[in-house]
Protein backbone atom coordinates (compact mmCIF):
# COMPACT_ATOMS: atom_id res chain seq x y z
CA UNK A 1 0.00 0.00 0.00
CA UNK A 2 1.27 3.48 -0.86
CA UNK A 3 2.37 5.52 2.16
CA UNK A 4 0.98 8.94 3.00
CA UNK A 5 4.45 10.46 2.50
CA UNK A 6 4.80 8.93 -0.95
CA UNK A 7 1.29 10.05 -1.87
CA UNK A 8 2.14 13.64 -0.90
CA UNK A 9 5.37 13.52 -2.90
CA UNK A 10 3.53 12.23 -5.93
CA UNK A 11 0.86 14.89 -5.56
CA UNK A 12 3.57 17.57 -5.43
CA UNK A 13 5.15 16.14 -8.55
CA UNK A 14 1.95 16.54 -10.49
CA UNK A 15 1.58 20.21 -9.63
CA UNK A 16 4.82 20.99 -11.45
CA UNK A 17 5.15 22.18 -15.04
CA UNK A 18 7.16 20.27 -17.60
CA UNK A 19 9.90 22.25 -19.41
CA UNK A 20 9.07 24.22 -22.56
CA UNK A 21 11.39 25.65 -25.24
CA UNK A 22 13.03 28.97 -24.44
CA UNK A 23 14.76 29.42 -27.80
CA UNK A 24 12.80 29.78 -31.07
CA UNK A 25 13.51 27.28 -33.85
CA UNK A 26 15.81 28.95 -36.40
CA UNK A 27 15.29 26.74 -39.48
CA UNK A 28 12.33 25.70 -41.60
CA UNK A 29 10.87 22.53 -40.12
CA UNK A 30 9.30 20.44 -42.90
CA UNK A 31 5.66 19.44 -42.82
CA UNK A 32 5.13 16.05 -41.21
CA UNK A 33 8.17 16.35 -38.93
CA UNK A 34 8.25 13.86 -36.06
CA UNK A 35 9.63 14.01 -32.55
CA UNK A 36 10.61 10.35 -32.19
CA UNK A 37 11.24 10.27 -28.45
CA UNK A 38 8.96 11.66 -25.75
CA UNK A 39 7.42 10.35 -22.52
CA UNK A 40 4.17 11.06 -20.72
CA UNK A 41 3.93 10.89 -16.91
CA UNK A 42 0.28 10.71 -15.88
CA UNK A 43 -1.80 11.12 -12.75
CA UNK A 44 -0.43 8.53 -10.27
CA UNK A 45 -3.93 7.81 -9.01
CA UNK A 46 -4.92 6.72 -12.50
CA UNK A 47 -1.55 5.41 -13.67
CA UNK A 48 0.37 4.09 -10.64
CA UNK A 49 4.12 3.70 -10.86
CA UNK A 50 5.78 0.39 -10.07
CA UNK A 51 7.32 0.02 -6.62
CA UNK A 52 10.70 -0.98 -8.08
CA UNK A 53 11.05 2.16 -10.21
CA UNK A 54 14.39 3.96 -10.22
CA UNK A 55 12.94 7.48 -9.92
CA UNK A 56 9.72 9.41 -9.32
CA UNK A 57 9.25 12.15 -11.95
CA UNK A 58 7.18 15.30 -12.09
CA UNK A 59 4.11 15.42 -14.29
CA UNK A 60 4.33 15.65 -18.06
CA UNK A 61 0.94 15.79 -19.72
CA UNK A 62 -0.31 15.43 -23.27
CA UNK A 63 -1.39 19.08 -23.21
CA UNK A 64 2.13 20.17 -22.29
CA UNK A 65 3.58 17.95 -25.00
CA UNK A 66 1.29 19.58 -27.53
CA UNK A 67 2.55 23.01 -26.43
CA UNK A 68 6.12 21.78 -26.90
CA UNK A 69 5.40 20.55 -30.41
CA UNK A 70 3.63 23.72 -31.47
CA UNK A 71 6.76 25.64 -30.49
CA UNK A 72 9.02 23.19 -32.36
CA UNK A 73 6.68 22.87 -35.40
CA UNK A 74 6.47 19.10 -34.99
CA UNK A 75 3.39 17.42 -36.47
CA UNK A 76 3.97 13.84 -35.30
CA UNK A 77 5.24 12.13 -32.18
CA UNK A 78 6.45 8.79 -30.89
CA UNK A 79 5.63 8.26 -27.21
CA UNK A 80 8.04 5.87 -25.51
CA UNK A 81 7.06 3.83 -22.47
CA UNK A 82 9.11 5.05 -19.47
CA UNK A 83 10.60 2.64 -16.95
CA UNK A 84 8.47 3.92 -14.05
CA UNK A 85 5.43 1.99 -15.36
CA UNK A 86 7.16 -1.32 -16.02
CA UNK A 87 5.09 -3.38 -18.46
CA UNK A 88 1.84 -1.52 -17.76
CA UNK A 89 1.55 0.58 -20.92
CA UNK A 90 -1.80 2.17 -20.02
CA UNK A 91 -0.48 5.72 -19.63
CA UNK A 92 1.45 5.61 -22.91
CA UNK A 93 -1.47 4.12 -24.83
CA UNK A 94 -3.86 6.67 -23.34
CA UNK A 95 -1.56 9.44 -24.56
CA UNK A 96 -1.49 7.99 -28.08
CA UNK A 97 -5.29 7.78 -28.06
CA UNK A 98 -5.51 11.45 -27.04
CA UNK A 99 -3.18 12.58 -29.83
CA UNK A 100 -4.73 10.32 -32.46
CA UNK A 101 -3.38 9.44 -35.89
CA UNK A 102 -0.29 11.64 -35.52
CA UNK A 103 1.08 9.52 -32.65
CA UNK A 104 2.75 6.13 -32.34
CA UNK A 105 4.12 4.28 -29.31
CA UNK A 106 7.00 2.09 -28.24
CA UNK A 107 5.90 -0.26 -25.45
CA UNK A 108 7.58 -2.37 -22.80
CA UNK A 109 6.53 -6.01 -22.50
CA UNK A 110 7.78 -9.04 -20.63
CA UNK A 111 9.96 -10.55 -23.34
CA UNK A 112 10.72 -13.60 -21.20
CA UNK A 113 7.05 -14.60 -21.23
CA UNK A 114 5.41 -15.89 -24.38
CA UNK A 115 2.29 -13.94 -23.53
CA UNK A 116 -0.68 -13.44 -25.80
CA UNK A 117 -0.47 -12.74 -29.52
CA UNK A 118 -3.88 -11.13 -29.14
CA UNK A 119 -2.37 -8.63 -26.70
CA UNK A 120 0.29 -7.67 -29.26
CA UNK A 121 -2.36 -7.36 -31.98
CA UNK A 122 -4.45 -5.08 -29.74
CA UNK A 123 -1.40 -2.95 -28.96
CA UNK A 124 -0.54 -2.75 -32.65
CA UNK A 125 -4.05 -1.51 -33.38
CA UNK A 126 -3.58 1.10 -30.63
CA UNK A 127 -0.48 2.49 -32.34
CA UNK A 128 2.42 0.50 -30.90
CA UNK A 129 5.23 -0.13 -33.38
CA UNK A 130 8.02 -1.51 -31.22
CA UNK A 131 9.21 -2.68 -27.82
CA UNK A 132 11.85 -1.07 -25.65
CA UNK A 133 14.67 -2.80 -23.83
CA UNK A 134 15.67 -0.17 -21.28
CA UNK A 135 18.90 -1.77 -20.11
CA UNK A 136 20.59 1.47 -19.05
CA UNK A 137 17.96 2.69 -16.60
CA UNK A 138 17.68 -0.84 -15.24
CA UNK A 139 21.43 -0.87 -14.59
CA UNK A 140 22.07 -3.83 -16.91
CA UNK A 141 25.66 -3.64 -18.19
CA UNK A 142 26.52 -7.35 -18.31
CA UNK A 143 26.84 -8.30 -22.02
CA UNK A 144 25.60 -11.84 -21.37
CA UNK A 145 22.41 -10.50 -19.77
CA UNK A 146 21.93 -7.99 -22.56
CA UNK A 147 22.43 -10.65 -25.20
CA UNK A 148 19.84 -12.87 -23.52
CA UNK A 149 17.33 -9.99 -23.45
CA UNK A 150 17.90 -9.43 -27.15
CA UNK A 151 17.39 -13.14 -27.90
CA UNK A 152 14.18 -13.18 -25.88
CA UNK A 153 12.90 -10.04 -27.61
CA UNK A 154 13.65 -11.47 -31.04
CA UNK A 155 11.80 -14.66 -30.16
CA UNK A 156 8.84 -12.68 -28.80
CA UNK A 157 8.56 -10.60 -31.98
CA UNK A 158 8.96 -13.49 -34.39
CA UNK A 159 6.78 -12.73 -37.40
CA UNK A 160 5.95 -9.21 -36.16
CA UNK A 161 6.41 -5.91 -37.99
CA UNK A 162 7.56 -4.26 -34.74
CA UNK A 163 11.11 -3.15 -34.03
CA UNK A 164 13.32 -3.42 -30.93
CA UNK A 165 14.43 -0.17 -29.34
CA UNK A 166 17.37 -0.28 -26.93
CA UNK A 167 18.43 2.26 -24.32
CA UNK A 168 21.93 1.08 -23.52
CA UNK A 169 25.63 1.93 -23.74
CA UNK A 170 28.19 1.44 -26.49
CA UNK A 171 29.84 -1.54 -24.79
CA UNK A 172 26.50 -3.38 -24.94
CA UNK A 173 26.02 -2.45 -28.60
CA UNK A 174 29.48 -3.86 -29.27
CA UNK A 175 28.49 -7.09 -27.51
CA UNK A 176 25.20 -7.59 -29.41
CA UNK A 177 26.44 -6.30 -32.77
CA UNK A 178 26.28 -9.67 -34.53
CA UNK A 179 22.80 -10.39 -33.18
CA UNK A 180 21.55 -7.04 -34.45
CA UNK A 181 23.17 -7.47 -37.86
CA UNK A 182 21.55 -10.89 -38.33
CA UNK A 183 18.15 -10.03 -36.87
CA UNK A 184 14.96 -10.35 -38.93
CA UNK A 185 13.51 -7.24 -37.23
CA UNK A 186 14.75 -3.67 -37.13
CA UNK A 187 16.68 -2.20 -34.19
CA UNK A 188 16.73 1.37 -32.89
CA UNK A 189 19.34 2.69 -30.44
CA UNK A 190 18.43 5.59 -28.18
CA UNK A 191 20.46 8.73 -27.52
CA UNK A 192 23.58 8.33 -29.71
CA UNK A 193 23.86 4.74 -28.50
CA UNK A 194 24.99 6.00 -25.12
CA UNK A 195 28.17 7.61 -26.50
CA UNK A 196 30.04 9.94 -24.12
CA UNK A 197 31.17 13.09 -25.92
CA UNK A 198 34.19 13.53 -23.67
CA UNK A 199 35.65 10.20 -24.84
CA UNK A 200 35.79 11.12 -28.52
CA UNK A 201 34.90 9.27 -31.70
CA UNK A 202 37.44 6.52 -31.02
CA UNK A 203 35.72 5.31 -27.83
CA UNK A 204 35.06 1.56 -27.79
CA UNK A 205 31.76 0.61 -29.36
CA UNK A 206 31.11 3.69 -31.45
CA UNK A 207 32.57 2.04 -34.56
CA UNK A 208 30.15 -0.88 -34.05
CA UNK A 209 27.26 1.58 -33.89
CA UNK A 210 28.48 3.33 -37.03
CA UNK A 211 28.83 0.04 -38.87
CA UNK A 212 25.30 -1.08 -37.93
CA UNK A 213 23.88 2.25 -39.08
CA UNK A 214 25.95 2.25 -42.25
CA UNK A 215 24.81 -1.25 -43.20
CA UNK A 216 21.17 -0.38 -42.52
CA UNK A 217 20.92 -2.96 -39.71
CA UNK A 218 19.99 -0.34 -37.11
CA UNK A 219 18.57 3.12 -36.64
CA UNK A 220 19.97 5.54 -34.08
CA UNK A 221 18.25 8.46 -32.41
CA UNK A 222 20.37 11.61 -32.34
CA UNK A 223 18.45 12.61 -29.25
CA UNK A 224 19.16 13.60 -25.66
CA UNK A 225 22.45 15.35 -26.45
CA UNK A 226 22.56 16.51 -22.82
CA UNK A 227 22.91 12.86 -21.80
CA UNK A 228 26.13 12.63 -23.80
CA UNK A 229 27.50 16.06 -22.87
CA UNK A 230 27.24 18.68 -20.13
CA UNK A 231 28.15 21.59 -22.42
CA UNK A 232 24.72 23.25 -22.47
CA UNK A 233 22.88 24.71 -24.24
CA UNK A 234 24.37 23.79 -27.63
CA UNK A 235 26.45 20.71 -26.74
CA UNK A 236 29.13 21.38 -29.40
CA UNK A 237 31.14 18.29 -28.45
CA UNK A 238 28.21 16.10 -29.55
CA UNK A 239 28.29 17.52 -33.10
CA UNK A 240 31.08 15.21 -34.37
CA UNK A 241 29.07 12.15 -33.28
CA UNK A 242 25.86 13.39 -34.92
CA UNK A 243 27.68 14.30 -38.14
CA UNK A 244 29.46 10.93 -38.27
CA UNK A 245 26.19 9.05 -37.84
CA UNK A 246 24.36 11.16 -40.43
CA UNK A 247 27.23 10.72 -42.89
CA UNK A 248 27.20 6.95 -42.31
CA UNK A 249 23.57 6.58 -43.43
CA UNK A 250 20.98 9.39 -43.30
CA UNK A 251 18.25 6.82 -43.96
CA UNK A 252 18.82 5.31 -40.52
CA UNK A 253 18.79 8.48 -38.42
CA UNK A 254 15.90 9.59 -36.19
CA UNK A 255 15.57 12.74 -34.12
CA UNK A 256 13.81 13.27 -30.81
CA UNK A 257 13.67 15.63 -27.87
CA UNK A 258 13.65 13.12 -25.00
CA UNK A 259 11.08 15.48 -23.45
CA UNK A 260 10.22 15.97 -20.60
CA UNK A 261 13.80 15.07 -19.66
CA UNK A 262 13.40 12.83 -16.62
CA UNK A 263 16.26 12.60 -14.16
CA UNK A 264 16.75 8.84 -13.85
CA UNK A 265 20.24 9.09 -12.34
CA UNK A 266 21.09 7.34 -9.10
CA UNK A 267 21.67 10.20 -6.66
CA UNK A 268 23.20 9.63 -3.24
CA UNK A 269 20.59 10.06 -0.52
CA UNK A 270 17.66 10.18 -2.96
CA UNK A 271 15.24 7.30 -2.64
CA UNK A 272 13.33 6.02 -5.64
CA UNK A 273 10.13 7.42 -4.11
CA UNK A 274 11.60 10.91 -3.65
CA UNK A 275 10.67 13.49 -6.24
CA UNK A 276 13.23 13.74 -9.04
CA UNK A 277 12.62 17.11 -10.75
CA UNK A 278 12.57 17.11 -14.52
CA UNK A 279 15.75 18.46 -16.11
CA UNK A 280 15.24 21.99 -17.42
CA UNK A 281 16.46 21.47 -20.96
CA UNK A 282 15.85 24.05 -23.69
CA UNK A 283 14.32 22.00 -26.49
CA UNK A 284 14.43 24.97 -28.86
CA UNK A 285 18.21 25.13 -28.55
CA UNK A 286 18.41 21.34 -28.92
CA UNK A 287 16.24 21.38 -32.04
CA UNK A 288 18.42 24.08 -33.61
CA UNK A 289 21.41 21.78 -33.37
CA UNK A 290 19.84 19.55 -36.00
CA UNK A 291 20.52 22.26 -38.58
CA UNK A 292 24.19 22.18 -37.48
CA UNK A 293 24.42 18.40 -37.54
CA UNK A 294 22.55 18.10 -40.86
CA UNK A 295 22.88 21.42 -42.72
CA UNK A 296 21.27 20.07 -45.92
CA UNK A 297 17.51 20.61 -45.85
CA UNK A 298 16.83 17.45 -47.85
CA UNK A 299 18.75 15.36 -45.33
CA UNK A 300 16.82 16.99 -42.47
CA UNK A 301 13.61 16.12 -44.30
CA UNK A 302 14.75 12.51 -44.47
CA UNK A 303 15.53 12.50 -40.72
CA UNK A 304 12.44 14.36 -39.54
CA UNK A 305 9.79 13.09 -41.96
CA UNK A 306 10.67 10.15 -44.21
CA UNK A 307 12.53 7.91 -41.76
CA UNK A 308 9.88 8.12 -39.02
CA UNK A 309 7.09 7.65 -41.56
CA UNK A 310 8.72 4.45 -42.81
CA UNK A 311 9.63 3.02 -39.41
CA UNK A 312 6.48 3.91 -37.46
CA UNK A 313 3.96 3.68 -40.28
CA UNK A 314 2.57 7.21 -40.35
Amino acid sequence: MISRRELLLQAAAFLATAPQPRTPVNFDVPSGACDCHTHIFGDPQRFPMIASRVYTPEQASVAEMRTLHRALHMDRVVIVQPSIYGTDNACTLDAVKQVGAHARAVAVIDVESRGSDTMLADMDAAGVRGIRLNLETSGIADPSVGSQRVRAALDRLRGSRWHIQMNTRLAMIDAVRDQVAAAPVRFVFDHFGGARASLGLDQPGFKSLLDLVRSGSAYVKISGAYRSSSNAPNYPDVAPFAKALVAANPQRILWGTDWPHPDSAIVAGRKNTDLAPLLQIDDGALCNQLAVWAPDAAVRGRILVSNPAELYGF
